[in-house]
């Protein structure tokens, strides 16, 4: 039979996955990174369904590229709410096999699942299309990875909507200080404009379009 392992950390979503299974053997679960990696390594499943994020942002990408650096015969299938390009890029980074979003339908799981055995990677409509343009997200991604740690720390606050000064208090220094930030940040990323500057964070998931001002409470 057919082994799975799931990592979600929603009892309720395991509980429904597990019901659309009966025809595979569940061999383990899993709430947060640490635990998905050490119990799919000692379980050696065929399948694992693993979510996106887990307990630690792109904690899922952790999962897979742990898991495919000592067994990389075991299949890794993301399945997720997230629609992120960055997240799907991430993903396909690490070596997942197949990435599927929760809206796919119950009956489709092992259809996904036997597909993926068969050398298959099944994708959901709603992210194939990135597919096309993952080598874009990568290399962005790099672009991202090229700034200081004080200077991802003034993207964060300049993406979420703060003016230059309410960015430099919250960061306990001058605003002429930030602006020379500004002008080595808009020189490593390629833009021009702190609508360009956000709308990268955005896409490389640097940044989360949802979390504005207000979700900082510092």
């Amino acid at each position: 039979m057919t082994s799975v392992f799931l990592v979600d950390d929603h009892d309720t979503v395991r509980a429904g996955t597990r019901s659309f299974l009966s025809e595979f053997e569940i061999v383990g679960e899993a709430d947060n990174t640490a635990d998905a990696i050490h119990g799919i390594l000692e379980t050696r499943p065929d399948v694992a369904l693993i979510d996106v994020h887990i307990d630690i942002p792109k904690g899922g990408a952790q999962v897979v590229a742990a898991v495919k650096d000592v067994a990389p015969e075991i299949k890794c299938v993301a399945f997720t709410v997230s629609t992120s390009r960055s997240d799907v890029a991430a993903l396909l980074a690490a070596g997942v096999d197949g990435y599927l979003t929760k809206s796919t339908s119950g009956s489709e799981l092992p259809v996904a699942i036997r597909e993926v055995l068969n050398g298959g990677n099944p994708i959901s409509r709603e992210v194939a299309s990135y597919l096309l343009d993952i080598d874009t997200i990568a290399e962005q991604n790099s672009l991202i990875e090229r700034l200081t740690p004080r200077e991802r720390e003034v993207v964060m606050f300049i993406a979420r909507g703060y003016t230059y000064r309410e960015s430099a208090s919250k960061l306990g220094m001058k605003v002429k200080t930030l602006e020379t930030h500004m002008s080595h940040i808009f020189e490593k990323l390629g833009v021009a404009t702190r609508a360009e500057l956000s709308f990268l964070a955005y896409e490389t998931g640097m940044v989360d379009p949802a979390q504005g001002r207000a979700a900082d409470t510092g």
